[in-house]
């Protein structure tokens, strides 16, 4: 199936709720077996239960913080982190925030994330004039990577 069939699905969708895209919406309407969008779907109901708590235990992982520090000093900071190197196909692997951050290795490799994930986010939002301060920041940061 060609992504053009699907993105035709998707905003037959939107338009028929106006113009507003709604997962729930778009699983409805891929729960008719001749829909375009049905083999996108886990329709084993314990099968898709197992992938959702997958999902959820990420979603928990993803979330968690601590409070680091003391009194105004301190801060709110990521206990787990998930490096690039660590995901594989049935899901990310996860590494406390204190081992990454203390080995030369994987301090290497979240920093080399963090500068895709730059990069990702440069290209979302590049249509955002009102964010030439914040590219412009992130360049400086690369520039400044590739001559270090």
């Amino acid at each position: 199936m060609t992504n053009r069939i699907i993105v035709a699905e998707l905003l037959r969708i939107a338009a028929k709720h106006g113009g507003v895209l709604e997962p729930a919406a778009v699983v409805q309407a891929a729960r008719r077996k001749s829909s375009p969008l049905h083999s996108k779907f886990e329709w084993n109901n314990s099968t898709a239960a197992e992938a959702y708590r997958l999902w959820q235990a990420r979603q928990l992982i993803s979330v968690t913080v601590e409070y680091i520090g003391r009194g105004k000093r301190g801060t709110l900071q990521k206990v787990f982190v998930s490096l690039s190197t660590d995901r594989h196909r049935d899901g990310p692997g996860y590494r406390t925030m204190t081992s990454v951050v203390a080995n030369k290795t994987y301090r290497e490799q979240l920093l080399e994330d963090a500068l895709a994930d730059m990069k990702r986010f440069r290209e979302k939002y590049a249509q955002l004039k009102e964010l030439a301060e914040v590219f412009a920041a992130m360049r400086k940061v690369r520039k400044r990577r590739v001559r270090g």
